[in-house]
């Protein structure tokens, strides 16, 4: 466990300076990088809980530090190497003590709804055989809520009992929480969750490439069995296992014609052009651009793998054969 202690700023204004935590069955944890534009508005939403609050930080250089002091949360630091590995650091070493955690990104607002589903939440309600609940997302793309394409309702693993839920290692890009047995569903109450860094495209861009890098690099190492999945498919399961179910056609689909297929089943199928221009750019970035981005970085790997460079740079080629020789 990690010897933990709230930091205190000059700047601490926030509404749980000086108020006592309530007990509530649950705690907060939150990652945080640079993210002075966004904490405010998580914190601000989850302040009437007064539960407990956990960020780990991986080096901001802006105010987040000190606004997450302002809120009386309790921070720590820690090396960024991906968000599966982040969130593993969290969960091992926050000193816990309540049944349950709530993991949240910096970009999220918990809603007014959910809220009071949070506020009225008692452990003693849960049935023993409930590890996990699933909080339903709405996610904003330039001050936009995209409802379709898919992307709505979006349910996320998002708390979990305490030392039971984890963080699936097996995945290098889209991060999510595992745990065995039941779960459940709130389908009311929303998770909102609008990065607004993304509004510049050249950020989007810029963030999604090297995401396409990490993903690419996961999906060879699931070929060669580095990696393998950890929720079991299931069309008819909980909503991680109906997107493993979906993602086994995904890992099998021809290169460069999936991001077509899949952009196509979005835009026109799911009814994503209702999300009008907000919606076109999402959705042909993120269901096509992003998606060929990592087809073409596991082709070059591909082929830099069948015919790999000497230092000079140039490929490597097979000597001619003089004339006469067998």
């Amino acid at each position: 466990m990690l010897d933990v202690q709230p930091i205190v700023g000059s700047s601490a204004t926030g509404p749980l300076q000086g108020s006592k935590m309530q007990q509530r069955d649950y705690t907060f944890i939150i990652l945080t990088f640079n993210e002075e534009q966004h904490l405010p508005r998580l914190l601000e939403s989850i302040a009437p809980l007064n539960a407990r609050t956990f960020i780990l930080d991986s080096g901001s250089t802006d105010a987040t530090l000190d606004i997450a002091a302002g809120y009386g949360a309790t921070v720590a630091c820690n090396a960024f190497i991906n968000h599966p590995k982040q969130w593993d650091f969290a969960l091992n070493h926050f000193p816990v003590e309540t049944p349950w955690t709530i993991g949240l990104d910096a970009d999220q607002i918990v809603t007014p709804e959910l809220l009071e589903m949070l506020e009225n939440f008692n452990n003693e309600t849960v049935p023993a055989s409930v590890n996990g609940i699933y909080f339903n997302r709405k996610n904003y793309f330039k001050g936009r809520w995209i409802r379709h394409g898919g992307y709505f309702p979006k349910y996320l693993l998002k708390m979990f009992r305490t030392g039971i839920g984890h963080s699936d290692l097996n995945q290098n890009m889209d991060h999510r929480f595992i745990v065995p047995g039941g779960t459940e569903v709130w389908k009311t109450g929303y998770l909102i969750e609008e990065n607004l860094k993304e509004n510049e495209i050249e950020f989007w861009i810029s963030k999604h490439n090297k995401y396409s890098t990490l993903q690419a690099r996961e999906e060879l190492e699931r070929k060669t069995g580095e990696r393998f999945q950890a929720t079991k498919p299931k069309l008819l399961g909980n909503p991680d296992q109906r997107l493993a179910w979906f993602k086994q056609f995904w890992f099998g689909a021809p290169l460069f014609v999936r991001p077509m297929i899949y952009f196509t089943w979005r835009y026109f199928f799911k009814l994503g052009f209702l999300d009008g221009k907000q919606g076109f750019i999402f959705h042909f970035l993120q269901a096509f651009w992003y998606r060929l981005l990592i087809d073409i970085k596991i082709d070059e790997n591909r082929n830099n793998s069948l015919h790999p460079k000497p230092a000079d740079g140039k490929a490597l080629r097979s000597p001619k054969r003089k004339a006469g020789a067998m």
